[in-house]
């Protein structure tokens, strides 16, 4: 329990006191930003992020961003549906509920496609529209009714992946508690974030694809300084595959880039409206 409860400490470090900001971010500028979806149905998914996991909708610009404490949720439209996760590299992202009772009560009244995990019944994965695949589970000591938690990544090299978060991005590497495994408690190799904990577990695929172009197509963190961030990132060796640029009608710039397993990533700056 002592673990448990210190995972949650650092996960939710610097949390946000309203829906309205990110987190503090770290010693290079940078904490988590939001999670982007390539969804066939934009109001289906307003539907179960807005109105059953208590997102706000907010605007930055042209942008519409759904609002938890500690990230965003963006939606991209598809014509056709996008792939879900199962041999991404980035398999799924995980948010901590304070009354998880409640939660289940209001999913199920809703017909949300739940999954229960056998050994922690205040845990679950939830499906929304387009199998994208949230990871839930219940604190109630939490002091907003719901925050972004982690990033789980399935990696073919877990000691690699850690030291680039740790050089790219300045993540703080660790472990954190295995939350299902209540019968053979263990720990998960992990890095944190000011915001989110990336969560790092052995691939279970034998092939594991990079995130563009599956349901959940890219993680993005949020920066300060945003053209810094690039010219520190590129002295380092890390190629950028979209270079500075800013969204128009707004004051958010964006640059992307991809680990070197193929997780897609969008580095912001001036991402809360």
């Amino acid at each position: 329990m002592t673990r448990f409860i210190a995972f949650l400490a650092a996960a939710l470090l610097g949390a946000a006191p309203a829906f309205a900001q990110l987190v503090e971010p770290n010693q290079i500028g940078l904490r988590m930003g939001h999670v982007h979806l390539a969804v066939t149905d934009v109001e289906a998914h307003k539907r179960f992020w807005i109105g059953l996991l208590g997102g706000t909708l907010v605007r930055n610009g042209p942008l519409e961003l759904i609002q938890f404490p500690g990230a965003y949720i963006m939606l991209r439209k598809v014509d056709a549906p996008a792939p879900p996760n199962t041999t991404a590299i980035v398999n799924h992202f995980g948010f901590t509920v304070k009354d998880m009772p409640a939660s289940l009560a209001r999913w199920r009244a809703a017909g949300v496609k739940i999954e229960p995990l056998p050994e922690n019944p205040n845990e679950v994965y939830l499906y929304a529209p387009d199998d994208v695949k949230v990871e839930v589970y219940g604190e109630p000591a939490l002091s907003t009714p719901i925050s972004m938690n982690h990033i789980h990544y399935y990696a073919p090299d877990i000691p690699a992946i850690k030291r680039w978060y740790v050089n790219a991005f300045g993540a703080n590497p660790g472990q954190r508690p295995c939350i299902a495994c209540i019968s053979k408690p263990r720990m998960i190799e992990a890095d944190d974030l000011p915001g989110v904990n990336l969560t790092f577990a052995a691939a279970t695929a034998p092939v594991i694809d990079g995130t563009r172009g599956h349901s959940l197509d890219h993680v993005g963190f949020d920066v300060i300084n945003l053209e810094e961030m690039v010219k520190s990132l590129e002295a380092r060796g890390i190629h950028i595959d979209a270079p500075v640029r800013q969204v128009p009608g707004s004051r958010v710039k964006v640059a992307f880039l991809s680990d070197p397993w193929g997780t897609y990533i969008e580095l912001t700056e001036g991402l809360t409206p």
